[in-house]
């Protein structure tokens, strides 16, 4: 995968290759400004970003390739042959609540190196920092009710299917319907069935019974292909049909996914509750985001679980995030880009979070590496000479991480829209860098 990046990067790679320039380069990855309807992200993909570090390689075939361009001399390609990322990464570990400006992630190495990753770096993190970001409002909204990743059908291809699953579940959806997702990273994989099985036969009520004798140990029916209170009822007499012969209870739940799901719902669980089937559960699905979840919960619908597909694998709201990935420092000294809009703080940098007496996040404090502060650091470090310095976290110790610093940010970030503008995040930025930025402006060049 050495070859999917930008040609940039290489043709830089070569200019410092001609031009002996091998210090080591200091970048550091960040969000400008996130997205007016998120206000704090989740750092997430850095298991990826790792993995490819640790794989960086240009093959015969890559080399061959860039030969043909016609562009690059032999020696700058003799010299890609041999090529391994050598250098250290810092970074936040995955599932931590972040703000702007903050640091996700830092790469110090030969400037040829730390720079030719920059664009697959961005790829891994920004994707899966972006739908961390989207899924836990989806997780907040929830309230403690099921959710799980349907969206694999409307993801832009494979990767990001299964990248989305597991940005999902670290911030706290309960499983996916993509099958792979499962098997590659142990995430916990829930389906139902489609209206085209319903569709299929003549009647609905020998769908659901063939469904159920094929899927005898539980199964979850769709019940909205036609009328969605007959479907309930039919599946009360089915379910009373199979007891009567000795059959131990069947269906686990029912899936509704279309037209209003407040008053559909509502209907539903009366139907099974006057039954005495109030073990039968609810799932929605169809259209839904952070925003309708919380519509429907708030409103007290009695739903048990969410299926969230195309909001959450394509980020709707929010498809982007305004993250980039910066020269800090070059030949130990600090580097800073002054462009209108886009004007970056120079100088290796650190974040430090403060808590309250209970563990609740207070505030962060960006500052320059090597600074003393009482906050937590909250950059570690993932990587030293080309290697990683220990076994990553496990995805369920990720989880759970992401779980409990969610419960510690403050309360006004829990909701659903903007920071308050009365209260905002505190992030300040330490004295001693905002000397640093003073001196360099004044500097100049």
């Amino acid at each position: 995968m050495s070859l999917l990046t930008d040609l940039y990067q290489l043709t830089m790679a070569h200019a410092y290759f001609d031009h002996g320039m091998n210090d080591i380069a200091v970048f550091e990855l960040s969000v400008r400004k996130p997205p007016p309807k998120r206000c704090f992200l989740l750092a997430a993909g850095l298991q990826q970003a790792i993995e490819y570090l640790e794989e960086l390689r240009f093959s015969a075939d890559d080399l061959e390739f860039l030969r043909g361009l016609g562009t690059f001399p032999q020696t700058f390609l003799d010299h890609l042959a041999t090529l391994r990322f050598t250098g250290s990464v810092h970074a936040m570990p995955e599932g931590t609540p972040l703000f702007a400006n903050e640091p996700i992630l830092r790469v110090a190495a030969p400037i040829a190196e730390a720079q030719l990753v920059e664009s697959r770096l961005l790829n891994i993190v920004h994707f899966q920092t972006l739908i961390a970001s989207k899924a836990v409002r989806c997780a907040m909204a929830a309230r403690g009710k099921q959710l799980i990743d349907f969206g694999m059908r409307r993801a832009h291809e494979a990767d990001a299917a299964l990248f989305a699953a597991r940005a999902a579940y670290i911030a706290g959806f309960n499983g996916t319907a993509t099958v792979e997702a499962g098997r590659r990273f142990g995430i916990p994989i829930s389906g139902t069935m489609a209206h085209s099985f319903i569709e299929a036969y003549d009647r609905e009520e020998a769908a659901f019974k063939d469904f159920i004798a094929s899927r005898p140990e539980s199964v979850t029916l769709l019940i909205d292909s036609y009328d969605t209170q007959r479907a309930a009822h039919r599946i009360v007499a089915l379910a009373r049909e199979l007891e009567s012969r000795g059959a131990r209870r069947a269906v686990h739940g029912v899936r509704i996914d279309s037209g209003d799901l407040a008053t559909q719902t509502r209907a539903v669980r009366g139907i099974f509750d006057r039954a005495g089937y109030r073990d039968i559960q609810i799932v929605l699905s169809g259209g839904l985001d952070g925003y309708k979840v919380d519509e429907l919960v708030r409103d007290g619908v009695p739903m048990d679980a969410f299926g969230v597909g195309t909001a959450l694998d394509v980020s709707d709201d929010a498809p982007a995030l305004d993250m980039a990935y910066k020269l800090q420092e070059y030949a130990g000294k600090p580097r800073r880009k002054r462009s209108p809009g886009k004007i970056t703080w120079p100088g290796t940098r650190h974040v430090f979070r403060e808590r309250g007496k209970t563990g609740e996040i207070v505030g962060d404090r960006i500052a320059l590496d090597g600074e003393r502060d009482p906050g937590e650091p909250l950059l570690t470090e993932t990587m030293r000479d080309g290697r990683r310095v220990a076994q990553g976290p496990t995805l369920e110790q990720i989880r759970e991480l992401c779980s409990r610093e969610l419960q510690a940010l403050p309360p006004a970030l829990r909701d659903l829209g903007d920071t308050p503008e009365s209260a905002p995040f505190p992030v300040r930025i330490s004295e001693a860098l905002q000397k640093l930025v003073a001196a360099m402006d004044a500097d100049g060049d």
